[in-house]
């Protein structure tokens, strides 16, 4: 398994330390510390640039390289200047990575859209799983034991890779995986001159498309739980479906359970699609209080 780490060399970066030394990896695993040098921070000088290279190289030696060696991954390192935001994806994809692994900075309001730009766009673009790794915080009912997982499924090719991809990989002693798939909310559109003759049609409607979604929601849980039971590392715990924006439902949940890792599979979907439905994965990914992976 090649798994790319990509630093900005802010504190932010500890927890992807953390996070890797933690986990168990597949035999052979290498891991590439990644830098790159932001362009824009330097408008003009080619020697600040290079000398701004330089120290990241020797940064990346000292402070990360030395404390991962306790992940035994094999590990290198590579510092380049370019632009973050496109260069982390090129560069998982020449470098064929089965992985991103990206800190946050976990900021708010303007400084979490500027500072979260670069993890949002590898999200997007990466031609691999990405994670964005945040540090471990104490759950709502005191510290939490094991290593828990949560699997966000709506049924699709994308969660069943996202499930595939949990059940085929090594996780610590005792890891708990728990299925969730939300039924998003039905409201029919109401036309003040005929609401009055059509309410019950449409109530009706409502309770239908409802069932609907539940039935699938609930085959989309047990068709996840079969793949996890690949794994025979993972305990399993099979939930009913959850009524509500899928976003939302996914945050809470993660944050009552106490999840470590929220796993969840990304459509792909671009431009005008994107817009209009928005991205489950990446909205998940931008504002979970845990580490995210997005699985394409």
């Amino acid at each position: 398994m090649k798994v790319l780490i990509a630093t900005d060399l802010t504190p932010g970066s500890q927890a992807v330390i953390d996070a890797v030394n933690a986990r168990p990896w597949p035999a052979g695993s290498e891991a590439c510390v990644l830098h790159v040098v932001d362009l824009t921070a330097f408008p003009v000088g080619a020697e600040l640039l290079e000398s701004a290279r330089q120290g990241a190289a020797s940064a990346i030696k000292k402070f990360v390289v030395e404390k991962l060696a306790p992940s035994g991954l094999k590990i290198r390192a590579d510092v380049f200047a370019g632009p973050p935001r496109s260069d982390i994806s090129d560069y998982a994809k020449k470098w064929g990575a089965d992985l991103v692994m990206v800190g946050s900075h976990g900021g708010t309001g303007i400084a979490r859209f500027l500072l979260g730009s670069v993890a949002q766009s590898v999200v997007r673009t990466a031609p691999c799983p990405v994670e964005i790794v945040r540090a471990k915080t104490q759950g709502p009912s005191g510290p939490q034991k094991g290593f828990k997982i949560l699997l966000a499924t709506d049924g699709s090719d994308c969660s069943t890779k996202a499930a595939q991809s949990i059940a085929a990989r090594p996780w610590p002693e005792g890891a708990c995986v728990k299925v969730i798939s939300a039924v998003p909310p039905f409201i029919p559109i109401a036309d003040a001159t005929t609401s009055y003759f059509y309410a019950e049609q449409a109530i009706l409607a409502a309770e239908n498309v409802e069932k609907a979604g539940r039935s699938r929601a609930a085959e989309a849980i047990a068709r996840a739980c079969d793949l996890l039971k690949e794994s025979r590392v993972l305990q399993i715990e099979q939930t009913e479906p959850l009524l509500g924006d899928p976003k939302h439902v996914i945050l809470d949940e993660a944050a009552q359970w106490g999840a470590d890792l929220i796993v969840v599979g990304s459509h792909g979907r671009k431009g005008f699609d994107r817009l209009m439905m928005g991205s489950v994965s990446e909205a998940v990914a931008m504002h979970a209080r845990c580490s995210v992976e997005v699985i394409r």
